[in-house]
């Protein structure tokens, strides 16, 4: 059984790290190269840095800063926002980034995702799905989260994954940053759907909501942000919890 993950968020804006909720009120949370320090040296499994505002404003992830982060960690490091081709996603990786997550573009260009992982390798390419629930169905968003494209998350969870895609990014809209949990629903039907690791994101609160979404859900791995940057927890306490609980951790 591979071992569970945990994984800290950095939302950049204007090269700050921000949090909202349900992708809005957004307000500072922190500085990113001090955070990312932080959590290397607090036993992350990985780092997700996230330009959530680059797709919306029609630009390019901040390279500078990717390359800042890189030099200071030591753990797999995941980059995203305002990728719109194959050598965007070669910048990234030349600017020390491990793997890439794409959200827009793979919405607007399907083809992305094949050429990518053809060119790239399928472990470097996240797939991030920002699903909302409207009426009985779940439905994906782009543009952080400002555009409902009307594709079925779960229906596109699987198109991604079957285009070469190595991993998903499931993000709740309805949970994130509420602190109510993750949403095991949605992320139960899309690890059944797909044969590659969902990371979950969205909603938690303590070391239970994670220990829930990996029993419940078998989600691969649980991406966390307000719960690290305002230390309401910590990764290791949060690992020494699920080990107690029978779930392999790296610790």
């Amino acid at each position: 059984m591979l071992a569970k993950r945990i994984i800290p968020c950095l939302d950049i804006k204007n090269g700050e790290v921000v949090k909202g909720t349900r992708f809005e009120g957004l307000r500072i949370a922190g500085n990113p190269i001090e955070l990312a320090k932080r959590y290397n040296d607090e036993l992350a499994d990985e780092l997700m840095f996230l330009d959530i505002t680059a797709s919306h404003e029609k630009r390019k992830t901040i390279l500078k800063l990717v390359e800042e982060i890189s030099k200071n960690i030591f753990i797999p490091f995941s980059v995203g926002g305002g990728i719109s081709d194959a050598e965007d996603i070669r910048n990234l990786l030349n600017s020390g980034a491990d793997k890439v997550s794409i959200n827009t573009a793979a919405v607007l260009k399907p083809d992305l995702i094949d050429i990518a992982a053809r060119k790239f390798g399928s472990s470097t390419i996240v797939i991030a799905i920002d699903a909302k629930k409207v009426g009985e169905e779940y439905f994906v968003f782009t543009y952080g989260g400002r555009n409902n494209t009307g594709i079925n998350a779960i229906e596109w969870a699987k198109e991604v994954y079957n285009r070469g895609a190595g991993e998903i990014l499931l993000t709740s809209m309805d949970r994130d940053g509420t602190g109510s949990g993750y949403e095991i629903n949605l992320t139960s039907s899309v690890v059944k759907s797909v044969k590659i690791p969902v990371i979950a994101s969205g909603g938690a609160k303590d070391e239970a909501d994670i220990e829930e979404v990996f029993v419940k859900a078998d989600a691969g791995a649980a991406l966390a942000a307000s719960i690290f940057h305002y230390k309401k927890t910590g990764i290791i306490p949060i690992k020494k919890y699920l080990k107690s609980k029978g779930i392999q951790v790296r610790l």
